[in-house]
């Protein structure tokens, strides 16, 4: 018999959806404030999860969904760099 392997899930700040880790977007908070988005999803740091649909990152914007997730106001520049992520897509 073969083992079946756990699939890491992860709840997206937008919409609230449980779904695989592969399919979402991270958005890392490193040091000094700054926030990058981690393409490998294996970087260190704190981490909140967008699905990759641009209504969840609408959705994340207008609930405060980030701001909640790192307990701190997050600048314009953070979510114009997610819109231009979904743009090249």
């Amino acid at each position: 018999m073969g083992t079946v392997k756990k699939i890491p899930m992860r709840m997206c700040v937008g919409c609230g959806e449980m779904k695989p880790k592969k399919e979402m977007i991270r958005v890392l908070k490193i040091s000094d404030d700054g926030f990058i988005i981690d393409k490998t999803g294996k970087k260190n740091g704190r981490g909140a999860y967008i699905c990759s649909s641009e209504d969840c990152l609408l959705k994340a914007i207008k609930n405060h969904g980030l701001e909640r997730s790192f307990k701190m106001k997050i600048s314009d520049e953070v979510y114009e760099n997610l819109k231009s992520c979904f743009e090249d897509e």
